[in-house]
């Protein structure tokens, strides 16, 4: 099989856990940190989620030498992140791969026979698409990511 060019440069690799203040405090126990908060994701247009369950999810993330660690805390309601840890409890939910445009991507994805979790998109296109891979052969979700300005300068409606 041909390499899909969407998922070669690894951005992040986030956890789902239960307490993330209790997970924060274990990983700067052993020098992973400082951990920032996302910020406020309420911008996003979201397909595939609860929109009131995705708003109450809390993030956090660290930035090492290579790649990113994000921590995920599922908030109340549905969620892929709060179906994840009742089902299969704390661990890697999802892997992050840098993209330059998730629209594109997920018409690579599809043409590979990969379909889509859910998604989340700003105004100009840039955001974020989760594909259904865990049960696939993956074992884990893969994710492609696209930033925009807006995001790294904090994402407010």
């Amino acid at each position: 099989m041909e390499k899909l060019p969407i998922f070669q440069k690894l951005h992040h690799v986030c956890i789902v856990v239960r307490d993330i203040e209790n997970a924060v405090k274990y990983y700067e126990s052993i020098g992973v940190g400082p951990w920032n908060d996302f910020p406020p994701m309420d911008a996003y247009q979201l397909d595939g989620y609860d929109r009131p369950a995705f708003l109450k999810m809390r993030y956090k993330f660290a930035n090492i030498d290579n790649a990113q660690l994000q921590l995920c805390q599922p908030g109340d309601g549905d969620t892929p992140q709060r179906r994840f840890l009742e089902t299969r409890g704390e661990g890697v939910f999802h892997l992050g791969f840098s993209v330059e445009s998730c629209d594109k991507a997920e018409e690579l994805a599809a043409n590979a026979g990969l379909d889509v979790l859910s998604r989340g998109r700003l105004e100009d296109r840039s955001g974020f698409t989760y594909f259904k891979t865990v049960n696939e052969g993956a074992g884990v979700t893969l994710e492609v990511r696209a930033p925009s300005t807006k995001a790294a300068q904090g994402i407010k409606s």
